[in-house]
């Protein structure tokens, strides 16, 4: 029971916890710019990049399943399901970064917030999920349920021992 009270201290917690938001700050940030660059690049660019980077794929085996998938998916991507994708990423990404921006100023308001928004982006990926199956997605997904448990410790923690908006000393 000690060396698990030890492994899990409120230091090494926080330190996860820090590194999590920092890796979900990379993914937002990646969102953004991509969402950026699939609204303003045209069509034909995105049919370019998948030929280029399937091209060894379709040369060692023309029937290639995940090859194939890229390919067809980019040729049927219609103009309004590439502004949803660029605006679901942008907004996404947006929302993301400013929350954890809050969380790791360790804002009071912004745990509880967070904790909702994460939540409702859990309830979507999973709805997702239903129809891509999607590995990452499930990867994601599990990343943001980690991410919601932390919060939730260190709001609890940042509420019952430090006061209202006041940083650690680590």
């Amino acid at each position: 029971m000690i060396a698990l009270k030890t492994f899990f201290d409120e230091k090494k917690v926080h330190l996860f916890f820090e590194l999590s938001l920092w890796c979900k700050a990379i993914f937002a940030v990646s969102e953004i710019a991509a969402g950026a660059a699939t609204w303003f690049a045209p069509q034909q660019l995105f049919l370019t990049l998948v030929f280029w980077v399937t091209r060894d794929e379709f040369a060692e085996d023309p029937h290639d399943l995940v090859a194939n998938f890229l390919l067809h998916t980019v040729q049927h991507l219609s103009v309004h399901t590439q502004k949803f994708a660029a605006i679901y990423l942008l907004g996404h990404g947006v929302v993301k970064l400013w929350l954890i921006i809050g969380l790791l100023r360790e804002r009071l308001w912004y745990f509880p917030a967070s904790i909702i928004v994460f939540g409702l982006f859990i309830a979507y990926q999973v709805y997702r999920y239903a129809f891509t199956h999607s590995v990452p997605l499930l990867l994601i997904t599990t990343l943001d349920i980690v991410i919601i448990a932390l919060t939730w410790h260190e709001y609890r923690y940042l509420r019952k021992e430090k006061p209202r908006n006041c940083s650690r000393s680590w």
